[in-house]
């Protein structure tokens, strides 16, 4: 037989599209980074022309890498379609959006809430899982309340820390250099507004789509940053204690309209206890 398109590698292709990088796609399918990393290559080696490039940890679509990715929808559709008819299914699944920013606590929580559920996610800015909630492409989404214009129900609150890499000193007669997510974000209008609230003359020295990229930055010593408060100090950076506190920022959850009630019950509540700890 000649060419395959292997089943495992196009669903890390499309982990990789959906949340924007190896490292959360490999979260997302519950495997290594590497493996995901091998799925790639070994689909690159099948039609013989790089499909994905990496700008520091963010995975780029070639256009040969953006064709595939549209046959690999087509594909998987059809086989887990086929699958379901042919096999039935024992694990209803359950697909969930969560904003990057807490994605850290709300996929173990989502998925230790539903045992006996397939869970997938998508991680993705507060708009985007919102319109995917009304257009009913996922079945409930977790997000910052503030950049949301609809109504959720509240889970709970993520703490927030600054950030810098270790050893890092302010520029000398200059403002303060911040690192953030681009606009539209909860964090960076927190971050600038508490920081010229104390008279630091804080100003945006980079911005990043992802928060990927914003870790990247600050290691680099591009300046501070605002983020959800880590479970252990990220590698090469160091907490700022001095800077003034932030309020932990509320987190919503919104259901799309048909949702099995007990699903959406049970997620709340484990969102609640991951997040109110």
């Amino acid at each position: 037989m000649g060419h395959v398109l292997d089943i495992f590698a196009l669903r890390s292709l499309v982990a990789v599209a959906d949340c924007g990088g190896f490292h959360r796609a490999a979260a997302v399918l519950g495997v290594s980074q590497s493996a995901v990393s091998q799925h790639v290559r070994r689909l690159e080696k099948v039609i013989g022309r790089p499909i994905v490039e990496r700008q520091g940890r963010t995975a780029v679509f070639t256009p040969d890498g953006q064709a595939l990715l549209g046959e690999a929808r087509q594909i998987l559709a059809v086989h887990d379609n086929a699958l379901r008819r042919l096999v039935g299914t024992e694990r209803p699944t359950v697909t969930v959006g969560t904003t990057e920013h807490a994605a850290h606590l709300i996929l173990p929580a989502v998925t230790a809430a539903l045992p006996g559920h397939q869970v997938r996610f998508r991680i993705d800015r507060t708009r985007r899982l919102d319109a995917a909630i009304d257009r009913g492409a996922l079945d409930l989404a977790a997000h910052m309340a503030e950049a949301s214009s609809a109504e959720g129900v509240p889970v709970g609150s993520l703490p927030l820390t600054w950030y810098a890499a270790a050893g890092w000193q302010p520029p000398a007669g200059r403002g303060l250099p911040v690192v953030a997510i681009e606009e539209p974000c909860v964090l960076r209008r927190r971050a600038l507004a508490a920081l010229s609230s104390s008279d630091l003359d804080p100003y945006v020295v980079c911005d990043s789509g992802y928060v990927a990229g914003v870790l990247d930055a600050v290691r680099a010593g591009l300046g501070v940053a605002l983020m959800a408060t880590a479970p252990s100090v990220p590698d090469g950076l160091a907490e700022l204690p001095e800077l003034p506190p932030v309020s932990p920022a509320p987190i919503s959850m919104r259901a799309r309209s048909g949702a099995d009630p007990q699903v959406t019950e049970a997620v709340a509540a484990g969102l609640r206890a991951a997040l109110d700890r």
